[in-house]
């Protein structure tokens, strides 16, 4: 390993033990036994070090997702949809530190154009991953259109589940809660003319 993947190693452990704000660059020298000359190398500043490592965290979550995806994962988009959630509810059972942690890095991007634009990145490939997730299809098949609606969709979902989550997980919604109310949205509204709520306007 790399002083390169050492440090994100370390400073994904100290996200989940401090939180952004508590981190100084010392404290990320001492736990990847790196050096300071390293991180302005690598990263160019303490700060883009610990952004890349929330970015680089999101990946973490792959294994819940995937296992959850595996067990649960049934014939419809909204099938697909509530067991990828249900994954990302598991994990954020385990990595609680880490999306606090993300939440106050998240907060930096308006004084930092790097973090939003690593951030549109990874969101713009994001939407073109669920959507091709949810709907049985490769990413590189996924159309623009498709990404920008059903992409965009899946992580409206994802963010507000998981700030919800994590001020009130008594009260949040579980997965099946949201597909359940996305089913409900699309059944036919006789009111309407048997248009589904969602195309009611």
């Amino acid at each position: 390993m790399g002083h390169r993947e050492e440090l994100l190693a370390a400073a994904k452990r100290l996200l989940a033990e401090r939180g952004f704000a508590h981190i100084t660059a010392r404290d990320l020298v001492a736990e990847s036994g790196t050096n300071l000359a390293s991180i302005g190398y690598h990263f160019g500043s303490k700060d883009a070090l610990l952004n890349a490592a929330i970015i680089d965290s999101f990946d973490d979550w792959g294994s819940h997702i995937e296992a959850a995806m595996r067990a649960r994962s049934g014939d419809t988009a909204l099938d697909r949809l509530q067991a990828f959630l249900a994954g990302l509810q598991h994990g954020q059972e385990d990595n609680r530190s880490m999306m606090v942690a993300s939440l106050q890095a998240f907060g930096q991007f308006e004084y930092a154009p790097q973090l939003r634009d690593d951030l549109a990145r990874t969101y713009e490939a994001a939407r073109r991953d669920l959507a091709g997730l949810v709907l049985q299809q490769d990413p590189s098949e996924v159309d623009d259109e498709t990404a920008r609606t059903v992409g965009s969709l899946a992580l409206c979902l994802i963010n507000g589940m998981v700030l919800q989550w994590l001020i009130d997980p008594g009260a949040a919604p579980s997965a099946a809660d949201l597909a359940a109310a996305l089913r409900a949205l699309a059944q036919p509204d006789a009111a309407d003319g048997g248009r589904s709520r969602v195309d009611a306007r």
